[in-house]
């Protein structure tokens, strides 16, 4: 026990060797506070910036989608541009072209409206048979059941 008391660091015990003062210890903590107290202080830095600039962005998703029109997989065209499956749809999300929405709302409405009329006229038209057919067969029942 006593010996481990006593045992120094290897820093340190370098550091007496050679007759300089052992290295300080200072936590990360203290180190990101004096180094952003520093930063404050002097002219401002340019933030770092993470990742691939919007061109850079676009060419990656036209090379996959260039390699999935010549019949490679999604998986493997997006494994070969060395980004993840998910990275790849927020990529295209993020530089899809903005489409008018005054424009495509309109459109979609009136596709929508033109589809829900023919909907509801197909739908009376199979009303109108079933009700004959129901009828046919009622009539037919009651033929041979003898109620007419």
């Amino acid at each position: 026990m006593a010996d481990e008391e006593n045992q120094v660091p290897a820093e340190s015990a370098v550091a007496a060797e050679a007759g300089l003062a052992a290295p300080k210890r200072v936590s990360r903590a203290k180190r990101a506070i004096a180094e952003t107290s520093r930063a404050g202080s002097s002219k401002q830095t340019k933030p770092k910036t993470r990742g691939l600039n919007d061109q850079e962005k676009l060419k990656k998703i036209g090379q996959i989608e260039a390699q999935v029109a010549g019949g490679a997989t999604l998986k493997d065209a997006v494994k070969g541009a060395g980004i993840s499956d998910q990275t790849y749809y927020q990529w295209k999300k993020a530089t899809a072209q903005p489409v008018t929405k005054a424009l495509a709302v309109s459109v979609s409405v009136d596709d929508e409206f033109a589809e829900f009329i023919q909907l509801e006229e197909e739908n009376r038209r199979l009303r109108k048979l079933l009700s004959e057919k129901l009828r046919a067969e009622n009539a037919d029942l009651r033929k041979r059941l003898g109620m007419n």
